[in-house]
């Protein structure tokens, strides 16, 4: 077995070096808690994306999505921003106000209504407005370390990871995740593990954490052994499957010793999930509505009726969830083929831009002033 070096994230030890990826509507409080228990508290596990404007503005919303349990250490934040000002105040609240332990800036995410006002994965094309917002973030955090999550660019013409990652280490990041794939591809195809290892090669001063196509506690060792990287990132692996932080322990420990659940243990974590839902949001219906997305993801492959989906997919209380999970044959074994990949697959996208965008990678000047969305997502 190959032994890893620890992830140090600032002053935070991350052993395992696995990463919980920010995923909207997906890794709040409630998801975290699930991952976390099924890890034995190890690993990071980080919030979902937080507009920058909506936390200093104080959104509602946003003040809940930035609320951790008191067993959550260390706290990390993912921030999403365009403004170089208004990413410092957010820093700086957070710092001021004690509002978690490590920072993450969002430049990989790929959906329109981000990129169209030039968030996201189509920032990094404007390397003058990146390092901007990097040196306010760096500058405001105080002992708090800044890392930051990245694509390999806009599309396969308009490659940035490389130059991101030189001004990242030159404004004093602490760690970069690199997304193996363009936003043109969103999730499509087959992830870049080798443009991971470029980026290794290239930053030698800080860890480089890989993400993209990892589906198992193996294909994580993988990725860690043929790029080089100091960590991994897991998004879409884990929807459905919170037990695959556990996977991604014992196959770091070398127990290789893997979750295979059957579909009654699925069940008893399908309701826990809503029930922690409901408890964050203060409302049981309104968590188990919420529950409603991750239905599908939890029974992948296992033999469930169409009809008895549907019925699932609109349940409105834990007695209503209980009693249909009841009725499945639940002595169902962890279906062959589960494992592999789950969530969205699309790709070959024409990503949306802001107007002349493309036109001089050294030009801010064409961010509008409402770049910066007043809400949070993603």
């Amino acid at each position: 077995m190959t032994a890893f070096t620890p992830l140090a994230i600032g002053p935070h030890i991350v052993q395992p070096p696995v990463v919980l990826a920010p995923m909207a509507g997906i890794t709040n409080a409630p998801f975290r808690t699930l991952c976390r228990e099924f890890s034995g508290g190890k690993g990071l596990f980080v919030s979902e994306m937080i507009t920058t404007r909506a936390l200093v503005e104080r959104n509602d919303k946003t003040m809940q999505l930035i609320h951790f349990d008191e067993t959550e250490k260390p706290r990390s934040i993912q921030l999403y921003g365009v403004d170089p000002v208004t990413v410092g105040k957010a820093v700086r609240m957070i710092v001021d106000e004690d509002l978690a332990d490590h920072i993450d800036l969002n430049f990989g995410c790929p959906v329109p209504k981000v990129t169209r006002k030039g968030g996201g994965s189509a920032l990094p094309y404007k390397r003058p407005l990146l390092r901007a917002i990097l040196n306010e973030a760096v500058s405001n955090a105080g002992v708090l370390p800044v890392t930051m999550k990245m694509r390999k660019g806009i599309d396969d013409d308009h490659i940035t990871y490389l130059d991101a990652g030189r001004i990242a280490v030159e404004e004093g990041v602490t760690a970069i995740a690199l997304h193996g794939r363009t936003a043109a591809q969103h999730y499509g195809g087959t992830a870049d593990w080798d443009a991971i290892a470029r980026l290794k090669e290239h930053v030698p001063e800080i860890p480089v954490l890989g993400n993209g196509d990892i589906w198992s506690a193996d294909d994580a060792l993988r990725m860690m052994r043929e790029t080089g990287c100091d960590g991994v990132v897991v998004g879409r692996g884990c929807l459905g499957r919170p037990w695959l932080f556990g996977d991604l322990v014992a196959g770091f420990e070398g127990s290789g010793t893997y979750a295979a659940p059957g579909l009654r243990q699925v069940a008893e974590v399908m309701v826990r999930h809503a029930t922690l839902l409901g408890e964050w949001i203060g409302d049981e219906t309104r968590g188990v509505i919420d529950f409603r997305k991750h239905v599908a993801w939890y029974l992948k492959g296992f033999a469930v009726g169409s009809e008895m989906r549907k019925r699932l997919a609109i349940t409105s209380s834990l007695e209503e969830l209980r009693a249909q999970l009841s009725e499945l044959e639940l002595d169902q074994p962890w279906p062959v083929g589960a494992d592999g990949p789950r969530g969205r697959t699309s790709g070959n996208n024409r990503v949306v831009l802001p107007d002349g965008w493309l036109k001089d990678p050294y030009d801010c000047a064409s961010i509008s002033a409402d770049a910066e969305l007043d809400t949070s997502g993603g």
